[in-house]
């Protein structure tokens, strides 16, 4: 059966996670019955137990990271995060997208985190796999709970988005940053509104996501841009003009990421491809191999946020030339954060002065 766009939605199927044993075969008639119908968000509480998460991954500028979220609304196809959905016995096609789980006590756990004495303050990120700033997050409030936090205990925090909803909590970030305790880095890899609907279909569009850089910057919030991921073929011939848009805005790095394709992840951008660019599919797929070793992905630090060979060489020398020309910092999209002010929760009762 051919695969459907379903409107408002970037995954075109319900790919079964790789740790699914079950195998349901539908009769034709009921399959195009499912395809047809229009899935409709579902947002459910999921109580973290720990909050911050940890790495030592050298290719990525952070080693502590928050995620408010699991699933993301914004439906972005290439997404790397999908494929965590098969840990819940999920699509990570569809269902990533439709079956959202929030963390209602991460404020509370992070308090926790920060009040244990072998507690080290370090920068934390949030937004490292999910958006902070998808829509459920205008309801529930929960990223913003959770920078009221670091505020309180002036904690340095990095925060990634494609949202203009991170407009809402400027009254925080301006006084963060006025500490040199928040970055912002805001994720636009198009400026193409048609590409963008199909893409990314539930982001605010690029004109929303560059007014909300401007308006960061103009408060002294510190700002990048990153170009996540880059595709062969799709929207590599935007490199330079999404560079130049974002700098007139206000910011003052850039970095960007090759088109990542990990487990199921492969089989979900296919069918994308098949459903939007039919005709290019397998060129697109073809020069991401040869950025890949001849595979679809090589997860080998080092190479799998850039690639490698002679095409992805080439897109990282036009990237960094046309920062360098508009006075972006290359390669880099989390500022340097202060790290003194920390006040561990509970020295205030203690009867410190800070």
């Amino acid at each position: 059966m051919p695969v459907r766009p379903h409107k408002g939605r970037g995954a075109v199927s319900a790919t079964v996670g790789r740790f699914d044993q079950r195998l349901v075969e539908l009769e034709d008639e009921v399959a195009h019955e499912r395809a047809e119908e229009t899935p409709e968000t579902v947002v459910r509480a999921m109580p973290a137990g720990r909050i911050i998460a940890t790495n030592n991954s050298p290719d990525i500028p952070f080693d502590q990271s928050i995620n408010p979220y699991q699933g993301c609304e914004h439906g972005c196809v290439y997404c790397y995060a999908r494929p965590s959905h098969s840990y819940l016995d999920l699509s990570p096609g569809i269902d990533f997208e439709t079956r959202i789980f929030s963390k209602p006590n991460a404020a509370t756990r992070l308090l926790e985190e920060w009040e244990k004495k072998g507690y080290e303050c370090r920068p934390i990120t949030i937004g490292a796999n999910t958006d902070p700033y998808q829509p459920a997050e205008r309801t529930l409030e929960i990223t913003r709970q959770l920078l009221e936090q670091f505020h309180e205990y002036r904690h340095p925090v990095n925060l990634i988005t494609k949202s203009n909803l991170i407009e809402r909590d400027l009254d925080l970030l301006a006084d963060l940053a006025s500490m040199r305790l928040c970055s912002v880095a805001i994720s636009m890899p198009t400026i193409d509104d048609d590409l963008k609907r199909i893409m990314e279909p539930r982001v605010p569009s690029a004109a929303a996501r560059l007014k909300a850089l401007r308006l960061l910057a103009d408060h002294g919030v510190p700002t990048s841009v990153l170009l996540a991921p880059i595709i062969p073929a799709i929207n590599d011939n935007e490199i330079e003009a999404i560079l130049a848009a974002a700098a007139e805005a206000g910011a003052d790095q850039a970095r960007y990421i090759f088109l990542r394709l990990p487990h199921e992840l492969v089989d979900i951008f296919s069918d994308w491809l098949e459903a939007h660019f039919p005709d290019r599919k397998e060129h697109v797929l073809s020069l991401v191999r040869q950025a890949s070793g001849g595979k679809h992905y090589d997860a080998r630090f080092g190479v799998r946020q850039t690639g490698r060979g002679a095409y992805a060489d080439m897109i990282g020398s036009r990237f960094r030339t046309a920062s360098r020309k508009l006075g972006l910092e290359p390669d880099s999209y989390q500022h340097t954060l202060d790290c003194s002010r920390f006040i561990r929760p509970g020295q205030q009762q203690l009867g410190l002065d800070f």
